[in-house]
């Protein structure tokens, strides 16, 4: 009898050994997705006092800079409204051009969709930190658990600190002198970059990303500004999205 009991309950050991394995393989997971999503965080969110200054020296009030990072809070829509305020084009002319280049956030939110597999409520406020950054971390996770982490903890973290660091650049105004005196202006690139790279590691990764760079200089000479770069977004998603069809990566995990 005890031979038999111990036999039973053998099975019954491995499994929970194995559940446990899996579930601390998926914790460190998770904590790494959150190291990333912070650090690129940091980064970003510093990069929000160059917008700030260079927003006040555009001709806008601090609160009218404040309303673009908290509402809009699309870096390269923010960067592109006052660059054509600044260049002396019309308000019809910045809010285009800003919402052309705003359109890829809604390429992101389809290919995030599968990805996260938000609650509608949770769509909502997913929707406004939907964003170039936090769509990287979420999309280089492999489970679903790791991809929200990242996507929630690289969102929610830009999002206070673009709007800290606008406010604080909008303030210093003309005194912080040239942002890219302090390197700001590089950080969230090279952050940026640092995320790209070993997604490169593979021939499809490389061959899309290399289709999104082609079709973007091709179009910068000849379209408006904002459409070169909406055109790589939609290149690159549409070939990812064909390539995980294909292979079903999409990151799978049950909650």
């Amino acid at each position: 009898m005890p031979e038999e009991r111990a036999g039973s309950t053998a099975p019954q050991e491995i499994t929970a050994a194995a559940a446990q394995a899996a579930a601390d393989a998926q914790a460190l997971e998770v904590r790494a997705a959150v190291r990333q999503a912070v650090s690129v965080s940091v980064a970003t969110g510093l990069y929000g006092i160059s917008f700030g200054a260079l927003s006040v020296v555009a001709g806008l009030d601090v609160l009218q800079t404040m309303a673009l990072s908290l509402l809009m809070f699309s870096g390269g829509s923010q960067f592109a409204l006052i660059g054509v305020i600044g260049a002396g084009g019309t308000p019809g002319a910045a809010v285009a051009t800003a919402g052309l280049l705003g359109v890829r956030n809604t390429l992101y939110g389809a290919q995030l969709g599968p990805v996260l597999a938000l609650d509608r409520w949770r769509k909502v406020l997913a929707a406004h930190v939907t964003i170039d950054e936090s769509t990287a971390v979420a999309t280089a996770q492999r489970s679903r658990r790791a991809a929200r982490a990242g996507f929630w903890w690289t969102g929610v973290g830009i999002f206070v600190l673009w709007n800290l660091m606008t406010l604080a650049g909008a303030l210093a105004g003309d005194a912080l002198g040239d942002p890219a005196a302090w390197g700001l202006d590089a950080a969230a690139s090279a952050a940026f970059l640092a995320l790209l790279w070993p997604r490169l590691a593979t021939r499809a990764m490389q061959l899309t990303a290399a289709a999104a760079v082609v079709v973007a200089a091709a179009l910068i000479p000849v379209a408006p500004g904002g459409v070169p770069v909406l055109a790589a977004a939609a290149v690159a998603i549409v070939i990812g999205a064909l390539t995980g069809r294909r292979h079903g990566r999409t990151p799978q995990e049950e909650s």
